[in-house]
């Protein structure tokens, strides 16, 4: 009797029909929808797949034992009720300070150091045909998988056939289902050792699978690219994956920086860049006392505070948007920076402190966008997310009316900006 995924889609036309017509006020159980996955596979999936060049092969074995993952986040199952939108009223925006743990880091920057020494080589031949410096690639090993060492043991076919059939963002997840099938039929890697998170990014760099064709590269010379156990392999796809979206060959990510009461913190974004040499001559200094290096004087900085001025202060090179690429988050972008700091040259915690901020509703924070946006002011989208387009708006917007400027949403704001 055959058994698994493709032996239980042997069912008699009669048990389809028996399927399709069951009463529509019936409460759906995980059986039934089961059944409309394995339905959903052979009668919509597998042509789709065809049409986009993989082989039944490929398609069998990837498929072979595959269930839903009902474990999974985000789901919204056919037929169960709409998963509930969360009311946007809890305090989202607590202190950066805890994302940078300390003994995290220190242990981080250790286990960094390490490898550089174990991979010299391997790095300084990443170093010359990529431009981008070994400590930032190990720096977004280490903060993606702790330097390969954090388990992944979820079939990434599974994932993301589950997100593909019955997630909150199913078509997003079938694009990355289809080129899933696209590396298992390249033949880089087998379907049993085809792992990913329980999000679908696979191996060590956690690279989505669209992102594993387009940047993963096979620098150890077997003829795959393995970013599940080869270390060069990993290695050298971090930095692909940074070149081809732009990383600036013999710059840096940023420094943090003192700025001076006298100089507005509004003035901060990638959109409003200007050389170092500005910078310094409004009297920003690097915090750690070293002027900005020559090479940089000339080249674009873009002003950056996370917190406002409650908060480190910093001047960031277009390498810090690049970063952010990987994680479209300030605060991961600038772990990346200060992580590799720390792995290049043994530097330690942002000098700055992290100020008491964060203790704001979402939901007023999507407010003060709204009566900005009314006013004329280009938040970035009234999502209530402070971004640097609202942060710079309220420091705008508190120059405008005498206030002395903080670049971060504050409570003793919300009856002044209506």
């Amino acid at each position: 009797m055959e058994t698994g995924f493709f032996g239980r889609l042997l069912l008699t036309g009669a048990a389809w029909l028996t399927l399709s017509v069951a009463p529509s006020s019936a409460a759906p159980s995980k059986a039934d929808v089961e059944a409309q996955f394995e339905k959903w596979v052979q009668g919509d999936l597998w042509p789709d797949a065809k049409k986009n060049g993989i082989s039944e092969k490929t398609f069998r074995a990837a498929f072979s034992g595959v269930e839903l993952d009902w474990t999974l986040t985000d789901l919204a199952p056919p037929g169960f009720p709409p998963p509930k939108e969360q009311k946007q009223t809890q305090a989202e925006f607590s202190s950066p300070g805890p994302y940078f743990n300390e003994d995290r880091l220190k242990r981080l920057a250790m286990t960094g150091r390490g490898f550089a020494s174990q991979y010299a080589s391997t790095l300084s031949r990443i170093e010359k045909t990529y431009g981008v410096p070994g400590s930032i690639v190990l720096a977004i090993w280490g903060r993606e998988t702790g330097f390969g060492a954090a388990k992944i043991p979820n079939s990434a076919v599974e994932v993301l056939a589950t997100k593909a059939f019955m997630s909150t963002r199913k078509d997003m997840f079938r694009m990355e289902l289809i080129a899933a099938l696209h590396i298992l039929d390249g033949g880089d890697v087998a379907p049993a050792d085809f792992k990913g998170s329980s999000a679908g990014a696979l191996g060590q760099p956690q690279f989505m699978p669209t992102s594993y064709l387009k940047y993963a590269v096979d620098f150890d010379g077997d003829g795959h690219r393995n970013i599940w156990t080869s270390v060069p392999d990993t290695l050298a796809s971090i930095a692909n994956f940074l070149v081809k979206k732009g990383w600036q060959r013999d710059r840096d990510w940023g420094f943090e920086v003192t700025i001076p009461d006298a100089v507005s913190c509004a003035q901060e974004g990638p959109d409003l860049a200007k050389p170092l040499s500005h910078w310094a001559s409004l009297g920003i200094n690097r915090m750690s006392g070293k002027g900005f290096p020559s090479s940089e004087l000339k080249a674009q900085g873009m002003m950056l505070v996370p917190a406002g001025r409650d908060g480190p202060e910093f001047i960031v090179t277009p390498n810090f948007y690049i970063i952010k690429e990987y994680n479209n988050s300030d605060l991961y972008a600038l772990y990346i920076g200060n992580l590799a700091d720390r792995i290049a040259s043994g530097s330690g915690a942002f000098r700055g402190q992290w100020g008491d901020v964060g203790k704001m509703l979402r939901s007023d924070v999507a407010a003060m966008q709204k009566a900005l946006e009314r006013q004329g002011y280009d938040v970035g989208g009234s999502d209530g997310l402070p971004g640097y387009k609202t942060r710079r708006s309220i420091g705008q917007w508190q120059e405008k009316h005498g206030m002395k400027p903080t670049c971060f949403p504050e409570a003793s704001m919300k009856g002044k900006l209506k």
